[in-house]
């Protein structure tokens, strides 16, 4: 019972993901090609709201959880490191068609084939968990 308002979230999530299209394999496509502006709208404005939170939430007027300030810790630079896993990642998805988030909503859409994509996925995410510590970070 505790945790039905974060079911509750991401169902709602998972409609509005559906109804805006932004699980469509076609508009991924369509944004990869450059011929839409519909996805990038998308991604544009889930920076802009995120921008907006963090910044709202910096000035205290947004409590995590337990009433507490939210902190968001100082990363130490590494844009290399973040552009080789950009890379990798944009063209996962754009082999794929989906992103991590929409896998699991297009899996309860009835996309009976996304069980084969989760299970790479956890397989990665296992892989990386026994390479981690000699991989340069």
């Amino acid at each position: 019972m505790k945790f039905l308002k974060f079911l509750l979230v991401g169902i709602f999530f998972g409609i509005v993901l559906v109804k805006s299209e932004a699980v469509s394999w076609y508009r991924i496509y369509e944004m990869f090609r450059f011929q839409s502006f519909h996805m990038y709208g998308i991604i544009g404005t889930a920076i802009a709201s995120g921008i907006l939170f963090l910044q709202i939430s910096k000035k205290g007027y947004i409590k995590n959880i337990k009433s507490a300030n939210i902190f968001v810790p100082k990363k130490e630079n590494g844009l290399i490191r973040y552009i080789i896993g950009g890379i990798i990642f944009g063209l996962g998805w754009a082999l794929i068609g989906a992103c991590p988030g929409p896998m699991y909503i297009l899996l309860g859409t009835g996309t009976y084939s996304m069980i084969i994509v989760i299970l790479a996925a956890i397989l990665g995410t296992f892989i990386y968990g026994i390479l981690k510590n000699k991989l340069p970070h």
